[in-house]
């Protein structure tokens, strides 16, 4: 028998990143879809849409490990923006959606928005911690090892 190192990943899907994504998918399709069966403003139902579309971009794009492959761009950094930035919208719609006295389908997508908020949040909690703890990333391997006596 041959004894053989290998870099065994955990998949996307099963990692804490990866599920705290499809949370994120998941309750953002459930803001969308309350939206659009409220008929809430437009606006509202767009943020939310393409915030969808740029989510399912991100899984899409570590489930094929693309970001391995191309290591070009610094993905962490695009995601940590896309979180933030993902934020600062899904609050202002989901308070600009509880604000007005709507229907409960539009109190339900207000809602939901929310926690997709809350969601993006972790998500960039996530994405910050491990790139804290791993400053040179995780597409290089460091050839010097950091050891307990350096860091005292």
């Amino acid at each position: 028998m041959e004894s053989e190192e290998q870099d065994v990943e955990q998949p996307f899907c099963l990692s804490v990143k990866g599920l705290v994504k499809m949370l994120r998918l998941g309750v953002n399709v459930a803001s969308v879809t309350f939206f659009i069966i409220a008929q809430a403003p437009e606006p509202y139902i767009v943020i939310t849409g393409f915030e969808l579309v740029i989510i399912f971009f991100f899984i899409a794009l570590y489930m094929c490990r693309l970001d391995k492959v191309m290591k070009w761009l610094f993905w962490p950094l695009l995601d940590i923006t896309n979180s933030i930035v993902a934020t600062l919208f899904m609050l202002v719609v989901s308070v600009l959606a509880l604000i007005p006295k709507p229907s409960t389908m539009a109190i339900l997508g207000g809602v939901f928005c929310l926690l997709t908020a809350i969601c993006a949040i972790a998500d960039c909690a996530l994405v910050y911690r491990k790139l804290l703890f791993n400053p040179s990333g995780p597409y290089r391997k460091s050839s010097s090892t950091y050891s307990k006596d350096e860091s005292q």
